[in-house]
């Protein structure tokens, strides 16, 4: 359908909407955002498209999918601005962003080997006196001197949303069970390679939500795929922009 856009030099807003499952109002809202050029009108005040216009239509919706909506509005009305160089500068802050996000995802990698390797590597912690009836259960004194980290950052952590250690009834003392060991140790692999704690929240947040570390590789293999569809749709959008940018010259 795109095709036969492309091979008529009129074109109605019912003609962009059709050949990409559009409503006509929607085609005439990207026409208003600056999305498309601004269209002809004839004799009788409607719209004319043309050629040009569908592949505006194209380079767009192939956008959205790698640089989300906001942006791929953004790289288009730049183009159609006559100011390719803010375009360009969208789009590199977006493969900036994708990259950033594999950093992350290579951190967070790194830090659940890092995890495994103190599993076997390190005893559990000490669990004191009374810590409660969890055998993994610890205080944060034991907890911080088998990591080598003072108590003070464990509560830094605690109040950031990180930890969530529950209280002793008896003494109001922190306990950290099973699941709250892991998370300290998650942040604390994750901050010995830089990472700061609001970017590590959304990580433990990950952790939790998939039930642990071994049900996470679940989620790290997702993680990837995501991140690859990002890249080949830009690749994808990248090519339709081109195209129109060398129909516009």
């Amino acid at each position: 359908m795109g095709h036969n856009l492309q091979s008529r030099s009129r074109l109605r807003p019912v003609d962009l909407a059709r050949g990409h499952g559009l409503s006509t109002q929607a085609v005439r809202n990207y026409e208003e955002a600056g999305i498309l050029p601004a269209s002809s009108r004839g004799p009788n005040g409607y719209r004319t498209y043309t050629p040009l216009h569908a592949r505006a239509l194209r380079a767009f919706l192939a956008l959205v999918p790698g640089h989300g909506h906001r942006t791929a509005a953004s790289i288009m009305r730049a183009v159609n601005e006559g100011a390719p160089e803010e375009a360009f500068r969208l789009i590199d802050q977006s493969h900036g962003r994708l990259l950033d996000d594999r950093r992350t995802l290579q951190a967070v990698e790194h830090a659940l080997r890092g995890l495994e390797r103190t599993a076997v590597a390190e005893p559990a912690p000490a669990p004191g006196p009374a810590a409660g009836s969890g055998p993994g259960d610890t205080f944060i004194g034991p907890l911080a001197e088998t990591l080598g980290i003072r108590p003070a950052t464990l509560r830094k952590w605690e109040r950031a949303g990180l930890v969530r250690p529950h209280r002793e009834p008896s003494t109001g003392y922190r306990v950290y069970d099973e699941a709250a060991v892991r998370d300290v140790r998650l942040v604390h692999q994750l901050r010995r390679g830089g990472y700061l704690l609001e970017q590590i929240a959304p990580l433990i947040t990950q952790v939790r939500e998939a039930g642990g570390l071994e049900p996470l590789a679940a989620t790290l293999r997702e993680w990837h795929g995501r991140l690859s569809g990002r890249g080949r749709a830009m690749l994808s959008g990248a090519a339709e922009l081109e195209a129109y940018l060398r129909e516009r010259a």
